[in-house]
């Protein structure tokens, strides 16, 4: 029967005001062409094709506290990213697929973060460019790529195909999960249709001719029934819409032609509603410009659950076109063709309306929603992210050349206070049926926890709420079982993924910094610092140096202030572990000059230093502190030598040859034993300084020619070198100490940028600190000893560019807050402390993973004349834990809460008549004996003759 509209409906608006502030501006979609949507969204993000080659732009789905959108890359492949899918049981899970012939699966931050430089899993390369994805909508980790003509089904735990099918003829041009997992149907270059079932055989179940031009043409399931729905063109050009039931598979049941429009129609269709929204190119009638039209329409193989079609009202952030269509059945259908208009001119869509039986709805009223560019691309928003609330029953986003738009289609109500439940059915939830094991050996369940109730999302930030809880930091990477053999798949995470960089309180900065030297050579690190001060090189000629005191932050005066005047440029500086006020200054005239701070900073200006040690012919690279022994210091000079210097006695102990290239950098091993370097020809130097002067080992270091630096990890079994390669990509190398000639265990790519990557080692948390002069990104690695070797962790973001990015001690930490890092940023004229931390729920205990017992880095383990006679030592370990601390593990454990109730709770619940006559004896029992006396009985009269 047809549906009539309630009276309780308020009649539609046509067109809604346009809030542009709706839109996400400031992008640049790329045109490529491929037969994905070129844009999709989970409940979290938006990923979308940009302009540049390989890369996908990814900005949230809704605002956070009402700011601004910041679209971010996602730098995918090294070729056109043709395709790509959110995983339905993860909203952070990305897999991508591009014209390289691999498939790469990217875990996306939770919020507000850095995108991840590298994919946690690649699948590849195959024997063509990938040209769609699809993930299984039921079983967890089951990944749908087609290539070519063949259609790859991978597992992904295993990262091995299941099954390949290849019963097509020609180029694949679309496939699709049915709803219920059990099937895949393609549409092919060769005008067929095809049906697999992937578990029974590689070939295909049952085909049929689809659409007589072979340009290109989509398939789609409708839910977890038997029909498909076609789009394509036939024979004359036209864009035709086809309705198929796979148990008549030999011809459509319905076709209706749409325009001769040459862009192929995007289609997108909603199962638990039944509505089909398409998009294409045409021609806009008031402006001349090729503008996008969305034609949505409702397909419902069953009882229709949406009101009238003509109450239903798109609301667009523009001036925009849609379609809406309703099918009521399957069964006998009636076509009435729809004209719609925008104002008084015919647009160049039409709409179909499908009937019931010969009971006819009477002729839908249609909305337009007309764009005004052109449509790149078409995605819709899962519904667990619509606002419930309003009546909104669809949400797609348009990608247009420079902007993102979203179009909300709403049923207009007259009360918005209570949920609507003949709006929304029952939706798929976020939990898989079963595992990609179990799929693949027959289990096809789909009852449980894969379907939610939308009444559960009463609020529009309610799913944002609920989905965040399973994938927050409290839980980790794997808290949920998708997530859980996730984790297997994309290998272990990091225990400080999610740590957090943030600045500290304007009260300890150091302001109105002036005629800063921004020009120090690429191998300094452009000031220093200790637990007491920092040293900053001046522009000021006789390269003067400023001391600053770190315990007296605030605005510095205008007028001069006491400086070291060096009486040359300076090329590198370093303040001496275990004398904190010795500052050790290499300059331009290739000597080194040791400075004495006085105590509690510098009242004059200093103009004769302590000490000058000369011996190098040419300019001085760096200079760096042995971390044993006290008064040894080591330099490198353009006259391609390593000298040892003995502070004690002014001269030069050991000097280390062999290099043939300029010296980017050199490193102290953690005992102090050995010293690394990496110069300009692209080799890496191990040297033993007390057994002789030339390498103990070589090996092949950083491509590129443009800097590099080095660092010891891993309790120094371990070299990680950060450079370019040949494209001037940055890059980290991880090397083994005792085997440098076979290479780099691990090499990751991180960005391309000018400045060369400055790391910093943490030794006590094995995480690894990396970012460059001019950079606004600080990048965090835990490094491992076996593979992967690199976990990704959060990175830093600040909003100008530093140049400079120093670390200070351990002991400076605030462990309280679970702080495990301290840096500070030099801006332009401000220096900033940085505090890394990691969210920690019982802060009130002293967290003993984080903190093992740091290295008493401040005392020397022997003097430089015991290093040098062939002496080692080892310095003593402390603690970092308060006294009225508690460390976490020996905090009492608590009894996990009970998170289901048990059945035991429901079997004995008791009936309703047992809870009435309990209630009616509970009533008797308060009321008391009815042979009692009442209480009047006992009151006591006056004799009859008192009335009188």
């Amino acid at each position: 029967m047809a549906l009539a509209p309630s009276k309780t409906e308020a009649s539609p608006d046509m067109a809604f005001p346009s809030p542009f502030q709706a839109w996400i501006g400031g992008i640049r979609a790329g045109s490529v062409t491929s037969y994905g949507n070129n844009v999709k969204a989970s409940c979290r993000w938006i990923a979308f094709n940009a302009e540049a080659s390989g890369v996908l732009g990814i900005v949230a789905l809704e605002c956070e506290d009402g700011g601004e959108r910041t679209v971010s890359q996602l730098c995918c492949h090294s070729d056109v990213v043709t395709d790509f899918d959110f995983s339905p049981f993860d909203q952070l899970l990305l897999a991508t697929g591009s014209a390289d012939e691999t498939v790469k699966v990217w875990r996306l931050p939770q919020s507000g973060q850095n995108m991840p430089s590298s994919a946690g899993l690649t699948l590849g390369p195959g024997e063509g460019p990938v040209d769609m994805l699809q993930f299984h909508p039921t079983a967890d980790g089951i990944l749908a790529s087609g290539t070519g003509k063949r259609v790859t089904i991978w597992d992904m735990e295993q990262q091995q195909p299941l099954t390949v099918l290849d019963s097509h003829r020609d180029q694949l041009q679309s496939l699709a999960w049915k709803r219920d997992g059990r099937l895949l149907g393609t549409s092919c270059k060769d005008k067929k249709l095809r049906i697999f079932d992937p578990r029974v055989s590689p070939a295909a179940s049952q085909s049929a001719l689809g659409h007589e031009n072979n340009k290109d043409s989509r398939l789609l399931w409708m839910g977890s029934s038997d029909c498909l729905i076609s789009i394509g063109f036939s024979q004359m050009r036209e864009r035709e819409v086809k309705l198929w039931d796979m148990r008549r598979f030999s011809g459509a049941m319905l076709t209706v032609a749409l325009d001769t429009s040459p862009g192929a129609a995007i289609p997108l269709y909603d199962a638990d509603t039944g509505l089909l929204v398409m998009a294409g190119k045409v021609r806009s009638h008031s402006s001349g410009v090729q503008g996008g039209v969305c034609g949505c329409g409702g397909v419902l193989p069953r009882a229709p659950l949406m009101p009238c079609p003509h109450h239903l009202s798109a609301r667009e952030k523009t001036s925009c076109t849609a379609l809406r269509w309703q099918l009521c059945s399957l069964r006998s259908p009636k076509v009435s063709r729809i004209h719609p208009t925008v104002g008084s001119r015919p647009t160049s869509e039409a709409g179909f309306c499908l009937l019931h039986g010969h009971l006819a709805c009477p002729p839908p009223t249609v909305t337009q929603c007309r764009t005004e560019g052109s449509t790149r691309g078409l995605a819709a928003v899962p519904r667990l992210a619509l606002d419930v609330m309003a009546c909104e029953v669809l949400r797609v986003l348009q990608l247009a050349d420079t902007a993102l738009v979203p179009v909300s289609y709403v049923v207009p109500r007259k009360s918005v206070q209570d949920f609507h439940e003949d709006l929304f059915p029952d939706c798929t939830g976020t939990l898989p049926a079963n595992s990609a094991q179990a799929w693949w050996a027959g289990d096809s369940q789909q009852e449980g926890s894969g379907y939610s109730s939308p009444s559960s999302l009463a609020s529009p930030g309610s799913a944002t709420t609920s989905l965040s809880a399973s994938t927050g930091p409290s839980s980790g990477f794997a808290s949920s079982p998708s997530q859980k053999s996730l984790q297997s798949i994309l290998g272990p995470s990091s225990r400080f993924r999610h740590a957090q960089g943030r600045v500290l309180h304007r009260d300890t900065h150091l302001t109105n910094l002036r005629g800063l030297s921004l020009t120090t050579p690429g191998e300094c690190d452009g000031f220093c610092a200790n637990h007491h001060r920092v040293a900053l090189p001046l522009l000021s000629a006789g390269g003067q140096i400023t001391i600053l005191e770190l315990s007296k932050p605030g605005r510095l005066p205008d007028a001069a202030i006491p400086t070291i005047q060096n009486s040359v440029a300076v090329t590198d500086l370093s303040w001496d572990p275990f004398d904190p006020q010795r500052l050790a200054v290499a300059g331009e005239d290739a000597k080194i000059r040791l400075w004495r701070i006085p105590e509690g900073g510098l009242q004059e200006t200093l103009q004769e230093p302590e000490a000058i040690l000369q011996g190098h012919t040419e300019k001085i690279y760096s200079i760096r502190f042995h971390p044993m022994a006290s008064d040894l210091l080591v330099s490198s000079s353009y006259d391609m030598t390593v000298r040892i210097w003995e502070l004690s006695t002014g001269q030069e102990a050991l000097c280390l040859q062999g290099h043939t290239d300029q010296i980017f950098s050199l490193a102290w091993s953690p005992d102090g034993k050995k010293l690394a370097t990496v110069s300009k020809d692209g080799r890496l130097r191990l040297y033993e300084p007390r057994c002789s002067p030339l390498p103990q080992q070589e090996g092949p270091g950083p491509e590129g020619a443009r800097g590099a630096r080095i660092v010891w990890v891993c309790g120094g079994d371990y070299l990680l070198v950060s450079g370019f390669d040949s494209r001037s990509e940055r890059r980290i190398l991880l090397y083994q100490a005792q085997a440098l000639r076979k290479g780099p265990l691990s090499v990751l790519g991180l960005d391309v940028a000018p400045s060369t990557l400055l790391p910093f080692y943490d030794e006590d948390t094995s995480v690894v600190f990396l970012t460059g002069k001019g950079d606004t990104r600080v990048f965090l690695y835990e490094v491992m000893p076996e593979p992967p070797y690199f976990l990704e962790c959060n990175s830093f973001t600040s909003s100008e560019p530093h140049k400079g990015f120093i670390f200070l001690p351990k002991t400076v930490c605030e462990v309280r807050e679970v702080e495990f890092a301290r840096a500070l940023r030099l801006g332009q004229s401000t220096l900033e402390p940085v505090a890394f931390h990691v969210p920690r729920v019982k802060k009130e205990y002293f967290q003993d993973d984080i903190y093992p017992p740091t290295r008493v880095w401040w005392e020397p383990a022997l003097s430089a004349r015991a290093w040098l006679t062939g002496e080692d030592g080892q310095q003593r370990r402390t603690s970092l834990q308060p006294a009225d601390m508690t460390p976490v593990s020996q905090a009492p454990k608590e009894a996990p809460l009970r998170k289901f109730v048990p059945a035991s709770v429901y079997l004995e619940e008791k009936s309703d008549e047992q809870k009435k006559e309990e209630l009616l004896s509970a009533m008797v029992a308060r009321l008391g004996n009815r042979e009692d006396p009442l209480p009047q009985d006992s009151f006591e009269g006056v004799d009859e003759d008192e009335w009188d």
